[in-house]
């Protein structure tokens, strides 16, 4: 797959030997010349030098040849520019921008950036799911990250034991997609009792692990 990547810094520079290894063929633009001059040596690939958010440059990197576009740079401005231009123009079929302020991320989705990373974001859910809720184990993740299907198991003297589902108030982003007891599959409903050793099947945004954690009993947050 071609990929042109907007931004030579280090993000950008280990991006592209990613690609690299795993058969990709990535072009690289970056504005500064002795950086593009580094990563074209020690890459042996195809670097512009140049602005990424302006057509010349995109059009001089032949993203209209390429199926995706990756904007890394520094500044979010640059970013949804080339992700813009890659899309209106060249008709890209993806394109990634990285997000360096978390609160840009949801209106570069809505100005046609397929996919905003941001990460704050990740780095802020990685520690939530490995220390906040460690005990929820992810199995899938669903709709670019925003999501995911876990499981869980009922602990001993767990608060939620011996309540039914619709006493437990879970947040309204979650569903209990089914709960494993003693080898029997169960499809919950609202009057479904939660035992203690039952392994419930989650469908849930990310955003709302820790309440999902606190409503189960399964953490100490009050």
């Amino acid at each position: 797959m071609k990929v042109v990547v907007v931004g030579g810094g280090k993000v950008g520079y280990y991006l592209t030997k990613t690609l690299l290894e795993h058969g990709h063929t990535p072009h690289l633009i970056e504005t500064n010349r002795k950086t593009c001059a580094n990563i074209a040596n020690e890459l042996d690939i195809p670097v512009i030098n140049g602005d990424g958010s302006t057509i010349e440059t995109l059009e001089a990197a032949q993203t209209g040849k390429a199926e995706a576009l990756i904007a890394v740079t520094g500044r979010d401005q640059d970013n949804l520019v080339a992700c813009q231009l890659a899309k209106q123009v060249f008709k890209v079929n993806r394109t990634v921008a990285r997000v360096n302020n978390p609160k840009n991320v949801a209106v570069m989705r809505q100005m046609g950036v397929d996919i905003p990373i941001s990460s704050t974001d990740n780095i802020a859910r990685l520690l939530e799911r490995e220390v906040d809720t460690a005990a929820i184990r992810q199995i899938m993740s669903l709709n670019r990250g925003e999501a995911s299907l876990s499981e869980l198991q009922i602990p001993d003297n767990c608060s939620c034991a011996g309540k039914r589902l619709m006493e437990l108030n879970l947040p309204e982003e979650s569903v209990i997609v089914s709960i494993s007891r003693k080898g029997d599959l169960i499809i919950p409903r609202g009057n479904t009792q939660i035992l203690e050793g039952d392994k419930l099947l989650v469908v849930c945004a990310n955003a709302s692990l820790t309440e999902l954690n606190r409503k189960l009993g399964l953490s100490d947050k009050k």
